[in-house]
């Protein structure tokens, strides 16, 4: 059952980790990988700290909005998902430990492409899709997956619950544009798809539980060794199968956009930091979880990211703007065809307002 990818690098002094507060309780990062073809290095778009906690028969998952402004040392302000691609596992620890006075010292890496294989591998999930915003952003997104690997993989043909594939689940986990809620709603989603994997396992038999891990360990990369792994599993469920719950820093109403282009999530640290303690020492509702992309101080969305303050000259004349400074931060512009990509390498282009019309 162990036969993972067993990452042994870690080093204590590294991760900057505090001390623990509590030996009935263990802290673990969750990293969802972005890797795509050609990069040498990934992107930890999907950031949770995972709590195991052996106390209360909970195992808790805080979502990490990858956009939050924070210090990475040695390189000073930065999106919090810049510190695994700076620095790998070792830095994005040492970053969440550093900014939210945590306690973490392993890790579990899944790339998304490993996803679709785990989703697969126990049948599919079971998801309700929502209403006909999700409904048409996830068939876009489907699309779009299957056109990079130049494949077709079935849509999704209705709203309401049903058992997702692999690429149907991943895709669901994906989806922030469109009216679909931007990355607040993603990482909602993200845990909606992470709590029916754990669902759907939890209603395995034992032979069936074990048939899937075999499955499973393949795709999942971490530092926690068989030892430690066996030890964690063995406290985890010696009272039962614990539930799982979800919460979200930062917390609705703490928050604000800032930058050129309000590319990062600005919020105070210390107060984040108390939020996560309380969350998970105390067992704490902080009460973040939301859909709604309208949760912070100073909301956004997909078909609107021109910062109001510089709003005017774009609105009034886009003729007039060289169409490369509204390119926003990690997506770029085609010069040929006069389209916009975004960071996720979505195509899109303006309408005279400036605000995006994805194809």
């Amino acid at each position: 059952m162990f036969g993972y990818t067993y990452d042994s690098s870690l080093s204590d002094e590294d991760l900057a980790a505090s001390v623990t507060a509590d030996e009935n309780i263990t802290n673990i990062a969750l990293f969802g990988l972005d890797t795509r073809e050609g990069d040498k290095q990934s992107h930890s778009d999907c950031m949770m700290i995972v709590t195991v906690d052996n106390t209360r028969g909970k195992i808790k998952l805080i979502s990490l909005m990858r956009d939050s402004l924070v210090d990475i040392d040695g390189y000073g302000e930065d999106k919090l998902n810049a510190a695994y691609f700076r620095g790998g596992p070792s830095l994005a620890i040492r970053t969440i430990n550093e900014n939210f006075g945590t306690d973490i010292k392993d890790y579990v890496a899944v790339d998304f492409e490993q996803l679709v294989q785990i989703v697969d591998a126990i049948g599919g999930v079971d998801i309700d899709v929502q209403n006909d915003n999700e409904l048409k952003e996830l068939n876009r997104v489907i699309k779009d997956y299957g056109a990079e690997r130049g494949k077709e993989f079935s849509g999704v043909e209705k709203t309401g619950l049903q058992t997702l594939d692999g690429v149907q689940a991943l895709c669901y986990g994906r989806i922030r544009k469109g009216d679909t809620g931007d990355d607040w709603a993603r990482v909602e989603r993200q845990s909606v798809v992470l709590n029916a994997i754990f669902t759907k396992l939890q209603s395995a038999s034992a032979t069936e539980l074990i048939g899937s891990m075999r499955k499973l360990v393949p795709y999942v990369t971490t530092s926690l060794s068989p030892t430690d792994m066996a030890s964690l599993i063995v406290g985890a469920v010696k009272n039962g199968i614990p539930t799982l719950e979800h919460t979200r820093i930062p917390v609705d109403g703490e928050w604000s956009y800032s930058g050129n282009s309000s590319e990062f999530i600005t919020y105070d640290l210390d107060v984040a930091a108390d939020h996560i303690h309380a969350y998970i020492y105390d067992d704490a509702d902080i009460g973040s979880g939301t859909t709604d992309d309208d949760t912070g101080t100073d909301s956004k969305s997909d078909t609107d990211t021109t910062d109001s303050s510089k709003s005017t000259d774009t609105k009034s004349n886009t003729t007039a703007v060289d169409p490369e400074s509204l390119v926003e931060e990690g997506g770029w512009y085609d010069s040929d065809t006069g389209d916009y990509y975004d960071c996720d390498g979505d195509r899109y282009s303006l309408d005279e307002n400036g605000n995006k019309v994805y194809y």
